[in-house]
């Protein structure tokens, strides 16, 4: 099946530049995938995502974005894309309702109306029911100045999906909102995906955003240092390991040294890592008395942290 991106070698210059932003970088996305781009700021994420929405040309390389070219048919792939930028791009002195419906006439969606009282009904429908998904139903005809970051972020989120577009770009799109409104967008964001089929492309800083993703992108100088699984990058990078707590340390210390385990004492606790032995099987075989046993599966983010800050290149 063709990707519905597809990235071949994409440089990106920018005049006087000493370096390329983006320097051979090369990825595929499905269809219906969730894809995470990470990497550190300046890394290349976002002059990334603005080549590959039009926004921004490339020096050099192939980017196809829906199988179609992203210069010659820039437009036909804007009418296909969703974007929620980091930085919200709202009217303040508009209502919610006014945002949205201006966003869907620019789309072709609907002939302009001046009221939503005369736009059609098939356009209330589709606003009011996404309205009433993220919660904000009450506020639409109300000046989003008064509003609270995560109720714009909402709006943002409304806004992209009215013309139920194919590839949903979300560029750190919960930077400023408290938990409890970033847990809600993204359940919201979920529930879009499964529905709608929409392929989501996302770069963000909270590493525990890209756990649930299909296929995670690591980006540093401009270079792709690691992509794949999740699970692959973390088991890859980081060993699941065991934390032993025990007041015979120097016993504990020698028992793991003559039966091999890898180990390390730090703050009075003994990290062993277990790789593909099982854990059970190496607490089994402590005759040492522990009083305290913890079992820490790698995060992404360990993986993450040990990639981009040793600077080495994987895969």
């Amino acid at each position: 099946m063709e990707p519905i991106i597809h990235v071949e070698n994409l440089i990106k210059r920018y005049n006087k530049a000493k370096e390329s932003a983006v320097n051979g970088v090369s990825f595929d996305v499905r269809d219906g995938e969730f894809f995470t781009f990470l990497g550190p700021n300046g890394a290349g994420k976002t002059t990334t995502i603005s080549i590959l929405t039009t926004t921004l040309s490339k020096s050099s390389g192939k980017v196809e974005v829906l199988g179609k070219d992203i210069e010659k048919d820039a437009s036909y792939i804007r009418q296909n894309l969703g974007i929620i930028f980091q930085k919200p791009s709202l009217d303040e002195n508009l209502t919610a309702e006014e945002n949205i419906r201006f966003h869907a006439i620019l789309y072709n969606l609907y002939t302009f109306s001046p009221t939503y009282g005369l736009m059609p009904k098939a356009y209330k429908d589709r606003v009011m029911n996404l309205a009433e998904l993220l919660g904000i139903q009450k506020e639409m005809f109300n000046p989003i100045k008064s509003f609270s970051g995560g109720m714009k972020r909402k709006l943002e989120i409304i806004r992209s999906l009215m013309h139920d577009p194919k590839i949903l770009f979300l560029d750190e799109p919960t930077t400023g909102l408290d938990p409890v409104s970033r847990n809600n967008l993204w359940d919201y964001l979920q529930e879009v995906r499964q529905n709608a089929k929409t392929t989501i492309f996302l770069t963000t800083h909270y590493l525990e955003e890209a756990e649930g993703s299909d296929v995670v992108c690591i980006i540093n100088n401009g270079k792709i240092m690691m992509q794949g699984m999740p699970r692959e990058i973390k088991n890859q990078l980081v060993s699941p390991h065991l934390v032993f707590e025990s007041k015979e340390r120097e016993r504990l210390s020698e028992e793991l040294k003559v039966k091999g385990y890898r180990f390390q004492e730090k703050d009075g606790k003994f990290i062993v890592e277990f790789g593909d032995r099982r854990g059970q099987e190496i607490i089994k075989s402590i005759d040492t008395p522990i009083h305290r046993i913890d079992i820490n599966n790698p995060t992404l983010e360990e993986a993450y942290v040990k990639l981009v800050e040793g600077g080495g290149e994987t895969g």
